[in-house]
């Protein structure tokens, strides 16, 4: 299972960098959001987001400066002993690189270190990518929720539980 480290990851011949999302960074997470969903989250609710204290939300951008692009983000909330994912989305442009991997290892990583018993996610039943990530890493399908998308598209309900050591 990959597991990442804050600070430079590396991945695919790139080296990324992982940060905490700030207001500044809401332009560019809006145009990866609009690129990537049907139904795209408002400015309101990323900022919204930001003011929760059991949300977070990592941004990634090639290693270097931190005027870089950013080339994808993860939101997560971390309740009781649960990382439940709420959203992971990467630039088109960088689509094939690990990116996503990196921010799915960073929530790994997160859930490792606040001895979470559990990762969790939903993710549709058309995104195949997506889908192959997440069994990668060993999340299993353990439920649906019918129409969660709208216009009849399900969402599968994922899970990772993790080991205690």
């Amino acid at each position: 299972m990959m597991v990442a480290t804050p600070g430079a990851f590396h991945g695919r011949a790139a080296t990324w960098t992982l940060a905490e999302m700030r207001a500044q960074d809401l332009r560019q997470v809006l145009e990866i959001e609009r690129r990537s969903f049907d139904n795209p989250w408002s400015s309101t609710l990323f900022l919204q987001e930001l003011r929760i204290p059991f949300s977070r939300i990592v941004v990634i951008r090639p290693a270097g400066a931190s005027d870089e692009p950013i080339v994808g983000y993860l939101c997560r909330w971390l309740v009781a002993d649960e990382i439940h994912v709420l959203n992971v989305a990467v630039h088109p442009e960088h689509r094939g690189r690990a990116i996503g991997a990196v921010l799915l290892g960073e929530a790994l990583r997160e859930a490792e270190r606040s001895r979470a018993d559990a990762v969790t996610l939903e993710v549709r039943r058309s995104n195949e990518a997506a889908r192959r990530l997440y069994a990668a890493f060993h999340f299993e399908e353990v439920g649906v929720r019918r129409h969660y998308y709208g216009r009849g598209e399900d969402a599968l309900i994922m899970r990772l539980v993790l080991p205690r050591g």
